[in-house]
């Protein structure tokens, strides 16, 4: 599919709906929430302020979860989200408490102790709902991550609610507030998530409904918010009166149609861009985005494009297959880089560990940012159901918070001050110039690729284990030419 036809110097919106969004809702407040220290906080505030319904919906859900870790461990801590959901149904015995996570096949989540036993064993005979739902075709996994509290609060990011996803921004190479149930400590980790107010909210509402029905649940009625203010007690205000559009991918299946919203809407990204392409994503395996990269890193006055992602992939299914895939995409584009206008980097703690990457975030200029569940991979394309939230720069506020966002995120990695990060962006004349200069301690060092093996070829060019559609994956298709 071609990329959404945009010029690059109109100024016209790349938000359509019925195109690259499903539609397009207000929100009367939105915050950007980096790293999970400070979704969680927001995340109690709001759950115990729930008057009406509480709607989670994940790829995995583990009740262990710590929302508030101080660095021990017991066996009744106050703060795991289990225990908390469990006393709101008690104190509030109308509020609607659901829980939908994805089904995994063969015990596939086994290896991360997040299984759904444990909810369930946790939730049994309360009035809390628990449900897995297999309402996707074989190897297709339900990858969309909403918590939506009264239909006035959404959270929608890149993150589950389970055990090993709680840091700081600071990202401490010893970190004790890192702990898991066992008393382990789990590796540094990045996520991002955005909270939004209002009837974007109350839409992803909708989403929630419509995944719950399709998981063969009853059919649910909107609450319908309830007056007064529930914003997260200590949670800024970052943008207020934006409008956002609400993107999805889900596979063609079971008389339901394909749903290709984010692929275009990333492709129009792309196209539109003037200045400046930041890309942090758990994965980068889709060849139709490496494409249209490779194309406008070959522009003269093409814009600058930043990658970071993890390392290496912390499961050993991941390493094989998605780290594969993506070396000989970075190969490719550093040889399309005719401009030394291309970075891809993987960020590391103090001491030279890596920080696992598992936001999916991308921000345009001072344009548009989009934040959400999809990754820059095939399955993401059309395999896996996805969410995610985008607001477009309108105004000049809105383009300058767009804009602090994206340089907060590179100075927390580079572990200096935003505004030292702001001066040598305007001092170099550009992002890459500015992580090039601030970068001497190689807190953000270039990704490493092993020299190519019959094995990357093998996966890259089939796409072993990360099809685009469900016809592909069915079928031992043709090798694809890599560039």
């Amino acid at each position: 599919m071609a990329p959404n036809p945009v010029s690059r110097r109109s100024g016209m919106t790349v938000l359509k709906p019925g195109d690259t969004c499903w539609r397009i809702e207000g929100a009367r407040r939105a915050v950007f929430l980096v790293d999970n220290e400070s979704q969680y906080a927001a995340l109690l505030s709001a759950l115990q302020a729930a008057e009406r319904s509480i709607h989670i919906l994940g790829w995995a859900f583990d009740p262990r979860t710590r929302l508030a870790p101080d660095g021990t461990e017991g066996p009744d801590d106050p703060d795991e989200v289990g225990r908390i959901l469990l006393d709101l149904s008690r104190a509030k015995p109308d509020l609607d408490i659901r829980i939908l996570v994805w089904r995994a096949p063969f015990g596939l989540m086994g290896h991360q102790d997040i299984r759904g036993h444990r909810a369930k064993r946790c939730f049994a005979k309360t009035r809390v709902a628990f449900r897995e739902a297999r309402d996707v075709p074989f190897g297709a996994s339900h990858h969309q991550k909403l918590v939506v509290v009264d239909d006035r609060l959404a959270f929608c990011g890149g993150g589950d609610i389970v055990t090993n996803r709680w840091d700081s921004p600071a990202h401490h190479h010893v970190e004790p507030r890192r702990i898991l149930p066992d008393q382990g400590r789990h590796p540094a980790r990045h996520e991002v998530t955005l909270l939004v107010e209002g009837p974007a909210a109350a839409a992803l509402g909708e989403v929630f409904r419509e995944r719950w029905a399709g998981a063969g649940g009853e059919a649910l009625a909107g609450p319908g918010p309830p007056p007064g203010d529930a914003w997260p007690a200590g949670a800024p205000t970052q943008l207020t009166d934006v409008q956002v559009g609400i993107a999805r991918t889900r596979p063609a299946w079971c008389g339901r149609p394909l749903v290709q919203e984010i692929r275009r809407l990333t492709l129009a990204c792309i196209a539109a861009a003037r200045q400046t392409i930041y890309l942090e994503n758990q994965y980068f395996t889709c060849a139709a985005v490496a494409d249209a990269l490779a194309a406008r890193l070959g522009e003269r006055d093409g814009p600058e494009v930043v990658l970071l992602v993890s390392a290496r992939a912390p499961s050993w299914f991941d390493h094989v297959t998605m780290d594969y895939a993506r070396n000989p995409l970075i190969r490719r584009l550093r040889a399309a880089d005719a401009h030394g206008k291309f970075r891809a980097v993987s960020p590391q703690t103090s001491a030279g560990a890596p920080i696992i990457v598992h936001s999916k975030v991308a921000v345009i200029d001072d344009r548009i940012v989009r934040i959400g569940s999809a990754n820059l991979n095939n399955r993401s394309e059309g395999f896996d159901t996805e969410c995610e939230l985008a607001i477009e720069g309108e105004t000049p506020i809105t383009r300058r918070r767009i804009v602090a966002f994206r340089d907060q995120l590179i100075s927390h990695y580079l572990a200096v001050e935003p505004a030292r990060f702001v001066s040598a962006r305007i001092e170099g004349g550009g992002v890459v110039a500015a992580i090039d200069a601030l970068n001497p301690a190689g807190r953000l060092a270039p990704v490493a690729l092993d020299p190519p093996t019959w094995w990357e070829g093998l996966v890259a060019s089939h796409s072993l284990g990360d099809p685009a559609s469900v016809e592909e994956s069915w079928r031992w298709r043709a090798p694809r030419s890599l560039g």
